[in-house]
C-alpha cells in the first residue's frame, strides 16, 4: 500500500436510554434522512469529547501544545500579564490594544470589562498566548501611556506578522486536527485535517419522555407525602453510524509546516507525529462517549464495529447503506447494520473498483469485503503505520 491521502473511519455505536446531544429545546437532536426521522449526534459534540478526553490516549498525552477556546481569552491574557508583573491598568490597556488591532476579536473601542470578553469563542494555542503575553509585557515596560502602548502593540503585530505566523504548532493540536477560522489577519487560518460527520441512527428515532420526581428526604422523615420537584426529559436509544475522514497531507502539513504538495517526499520522521495522532484518534473515536445526564444514564459505550479504509481516492461516506432505515423489529440489529455496510461496499467496489486498503474491528461474527479483522490496538497501529511508512 502506498502512502494514503485519506483515512476513512466508519463506526457503529449503540446507546440505550441516553440523551447524547440536545437541541435548543432540550430534546434529543434529530435528522430527517431517507424514509425516517433519526436521532443524531452533532460533529461538534463528538469533537469536543474527543478533544477533552482524559485517558491513556488523550490528545494531551502526545506532547504537543494544546489550545484554549473561550470568549474570555482577553481576560486570560490580562491576568497572565498581571501575574508577570505588569500593573493591572497597563495590562488592561494592552488587552484593549490587542482588540483594537483586531487580534482577538474584530470589535474595537471596547474598554473595561467589555474588553475582556470576545463576541464569540476564540481558539488560541497556549504557545500563542505565551508569545502575546511576553511581547505585551515587554511593551508595557517601555510604554506607560495609553496611546503609546496601544500604538506600540499595533506596530508589533504589523512588524512581527511573519514571526507570529511562523508559530506552526502555536495554535495547538486541536486546530491542526479540526481547523481554525480566521481570528485576525495576523493569526494563521488553519484548514481542518479531520472531517467529522454527524452520527445518526441506522433506524427510525426511538425516543421516550422520561417522567421523574425528586424525593424530599425531610418530608419523608416527617411522614409527609410529596416531592421536591417533578420533571421530565427526553431519552433516546439507538445504533448510530459515525463517519470520520483524516486528510493525511493536511494533517502532516499542519503539524510539521511542510508543503502539502511535497508530503509524500517527506521522511517517516516528518510523518511520525501525524501517525501517533491517528493512532490516538482511533482509540478516542472507538471508546470515548458523548452525552449529557451522565449521572442518571451512564452513556458510556465502545464501538461495536469500526472500519478503517486507506487510499488516494476522494472520500465517500457509507451512509447510503442506511437511507432506508432498518426496521424496528430487525433481529440481530448490529449484524444487520454491518451487513448493510458490507453490501454497500460490495456495490461500490463493483461500480468503481476496490482502490482502498481495509481493516476492521467487530464484536460480532461479521465479514467485510476485502478487509482483515483486527483488535483495536492492532487496527490503530495499522493506521499509524500507513501514515508513517506506507506498509500494508
Amino acid at each position: 500500500m502506498t502512502l494514503p491521502r485519506f483515512l476513512q473511519i466508519h463506526t457503529l455505536h449503540n446507546y440505550p436510554a441516553a440523551l447524547l446531544n440536545r437541541d435548543d429545546a432540550g430534546l434529543a437532536k434529530r435528522l430527517p434522512y431517507g424514509d425516517k426521522i433519526r436521532t443524531r449526534i452533532s460533529s461538534q459534540c463528538l469533537k469536543r469529547h474527543w478533544r477533552t478526553a482524559d485517558d491513556a490516549f488523550a490528545l494531551s498525552r502526545l506532547g504537543v501544545g494544546m489550545a484554549v477556546r473561550s470568549r474570555g481569552t482577553p481576560r486570560l491574557i490580562r491576568d497572565r500579564l498581571v501575574a508577570a508583573g505588569v500593573t493591572e491598568p497597563l495590562a488592561q490597556l494592552a488587552v484593549e490594544g490587542l482588540r483594537a488591532a483586531g487580534l482577538v476579536d474584530k470589535a474595537k473601542d471596547l474598554k473595561g470589562d467589555e474588553a475582556l470578553e470576545t463576541g464569540q469563542a476564540v481558539l488560541l494555542g497556549h504557545a500563542e498566548v505565551d508569545y502575546l503575553v511576553q511581547r505585551c509585557a515587554t511593551l508595557a515596560a517601555e510604554h506607560s501611556e495609553e496611546k503609546t502602548l496601544k500604538a506600540a502593540i499595533a506596530g508589533f503585530l504589523k512588524d512581527e506578522k511573519k514571526n507570529i505566523e511562523a508559530l506552526r504548532l502555536g495554535s495547538g493540536l486541536e486546530s491542526a486536527m479540526f481547523g481554525r477560522m480566521v481570528t485576525s489577519d495576523v493569526l494563521a487560518n488553519r484548514d481542518a485535517a479531520v472531517y467529522v460527520a454527524h452520527a445518526f441512527t441506522v433506524h427510525e428515532a426511538q425516543v421516550e419522555n422520561d417522567y421523574f420526581t425528586v424525593v424530599d428526604d425531610l418530608l419523608q422523615e416527617a411522614g409527609e407525602t410529596g416531592s421536591a420537584g417533578i420533571f421530565d426529559t427526553e431519552l433516546a436509544s439507538g445504533l448510530y453510524y459515525g463517519y470520520v475522514v483524516v486528510d493525511v497531507p493536511q494533517l502532516v502539513a499542519n503539524l510539521e509546516g511542510v508543503s502539502i504538495k511535497e508530503w509524500r517526499n517527506g521522511t517517516p520522521e516528518q510523518r511520525a507525529l501525524a501517525g501517533r495522532v491517528v493512532q490516538h484518534l482511533l482509540h478516542l473515536i472507538a471508546t470515548v462517549s458523548p452525552g449529557a445526564k451522565r449521572g442518571s444514564t451512564a452513556p458510556f459505550e465502545w464501538a461495536k464495529f469500526m472500519l478503517v479504509e486507506a487510499g488516494d481516492w476522494q472520500p465517500r461516506s457509507l451512509a447510503g447503506a442506511f437511507q432506508n432505515a432498518l426496521p424496528q423489529g430487525e433481529p440481530a440489529l448490529r449484524k444487520a447494520a454491518v451487513q448493510r455496510i458490507a453490501d454497500e461496499i460490495a456495490q461500490m467496489d463493483a461500480a468503481y473498483g476496490a482502490p482502498l486498503a481495509r481493516r476492521y474491528l467487530a464484536v460480532d461474527d461479521v465479514q467485510v469485503p476485502g478487509a482483515e479483522r483486527l483488535t483495536l490496538q492492532t487496527l490503530a497501529e495499522w493506521a499509524q503505520t500507513a501514515v508513517v511508512r506506507a506498509e500494508a
